[in-house]
């Protein structure tokens, strides 16, 4: 009875289109709207976008690919999954890796998320915020963040259909609607074609070994490769799904959210605020972009959208990250989805509490200095970010890569995503089978490197 009842907390798909609207949805976040057009502005424009799609389609999809596939194959979380197609301890370690990438970058990333309530919240009443100033008031950032995570708790206790899929369904659409509304304004502003031409017209010269670097560190945290979250969505599909089809709707809408995510913010930018540096990092969407909505007819209505937009990309995210672990307790501890839930959610309240501290300068939890890989990290933020959110990120879609390719029969994983899939074969097989088992891998090896220093100073992706 006991395995029943944690088949029933384990949950399916009800349908493809809750499949793709959850697995784009847990792609489609901050990610898109909030660090892609900052990255964009830092490292040339229209280059970077140019290099960022390459890369999505290049690595990134192949990537897809492969994670779904060892879920469905597996029917079980990213420990679960490796351990049931064959995978010994060691290649076990990348789906332990999976799990606390989840729950860490959860905890952190509901801080950034928690600022998106409170921003709702100012721009619909149009009250002027400094940005430093609120993020160094702990007594509105930490309830702001534990408000966001108990929304989580919340969608996630509804379990797989009944909670992530009706979620996913209803707040994808919404995200879309918001989005388009605010590109379309944006676009028509006057002086706004000097924005567009920044953002879409590339300028080749600036190609250059960093921008490249971060175009395919920003692809591997857009399309959540390398968390566990699509193999774990992977294993609630039916065997009738068809993998590639979904995948090719999973990154189309990730990086469609992501271009207009730039065409919200560039052309406004350019029209409002002229002369004002495109390259303002990640304060860029909460301490320019409010300005920027000041300065338009009816501006905090559209503010408060932006704001809602952002809190819902952030939510589509979360939502899966928190389901990640949720899974594996399910699977493998014999819990059920409630007490999960509830332990992991209350886990990451806590672990979000230094993330929050670490924005007050002269805070112990800002003031953490030390060298990880040749990079040095300043700040508790900061050293999660970097550890988790971006190095541990790359490592596990490197063993994934090598697992599937070298450690199993590749042939395997190229039979599943053939099941439901008729057009899968041939040229486009061998493809996939050849960028997994060789391209993905030597391209991730030399990020790694590059990322340690060994092709001149260290540079963080």
């Amino acid at each position: 009875m006991a395995v029943s009842s944690n088949t029933e907390d384990r949950g399916q798909f009800g349908s493809s289109l809750g499949f793709i609207m959850a697995a784009a949805g847990s792609a489609v976040g901050l990610g898109n709207i909030w660090r892609f057009p900052y990255l964009t502005g830092e490292n040339g424009g229209g280059a970077f976008v140019f290099v960022y799609i390459l890369c999505v389609v290049l690595i990134g999809l192949p990537l897809l690919f492969n994670e779904i596939a060892l879920g469905r194959k597996s029917g079980k979380n990213p420990i679960g999954a490796i351990r049931e197609t064959g995978g010994n301890k060691f290649w076990q370690l990348a789906g332990v890796l999976c799990v606390l990438v989840c729950f860490f970058v959860f905890s952190y990333y509901s801080v950034i998320a928690g600022w998106t309530v409170g921003y709702i919240v100012t721009e619909i009443i149009n009250i002027p915020v400094d940005f430093e100033e609120f993020v160094q008031t702990p007594l509105y950032v930490i309830p702001l963040t534990f408000f966001f995570i108990l929304l989580t708790i919340l969608i996630v206790l509804g379990g797989v259909s009944g909670g992530i899929e009706k979620a996913s369904k209803f707040l994808m659409p919404i995200l879309f609607i918001i989005i388009l509304f605010i590109a379309g304004r944006s676009v028509t502003l006057e002086g706004a074609e000097a924005g567009i031409q920044y953002y879409l017209n590339p300028d080749f010269s600036k190609i250059n070994s960093t921008v490249i670097l971060q175009a395919l560190g920003q692809a591997f945290f857009s399309m959540s490769v390398g968390w566990g979250l699509m193999i774990t969505f992977g294993s609630y599909l039916g065997k009738d799904s068809n993998i590639i089809n979904a995948s090719g709707w999973i990154a189309g809408m990730d990086t469609a959210v992501a271009l207009l995510g730039g065409l919200m913010v560039f052309p406004a930018l350019f029209a409002l605020l002229p002369g004002k540096d495109p390259a303002s990092g990640p304060a860029l969407v909460f301490d320019v972009l409010p300005k920027v909505f000041d300065a338009m007819p009816g501006g905090n209505i559209i503010g408060g959208l932006f704001f809602i937009l952002l809190m819902v990309a952030a939510l589509t995210s979360t939502i899966s990250m928190l389901e990640v672990p949720v899974a594996y307790l399910i699977d493998d501890r014999k819990w059920n989805r409630k007490k999960a839930t509830w332990v992991v959610g209350i886990g990451a309240m806590i672990l979000s509490v230094p993330s929050a501290l670490s924005s007050i300068e002269g805070n112990m939890f800002a003031e953490i200095r030390f060298t990880f890989l040749s990079n040095e990290l300043v700040g508790f933020f900061g050293a999660m970010d970097f550890i988790f959110g971006t190095f541990a990120v790359i490592l596990i879609c490197l063993m994934l890569a090598l697992y599937t390719g070298w450690a199993q029969k590749i042939s395997d994983y190229a039979d599943e995503l053939a099941l439901g899939a008729p057009g899968f074969t041939g040229a486009f097989r061998t493809g996939w089978m050849f960028f997994i088992k060789w391209v993905c891998p030597i391209v991730i090896i030399l990020l790694i490197l590059n990322m340690m220093g060994l092709f001149g100073a260290p540079q963080a992706a």
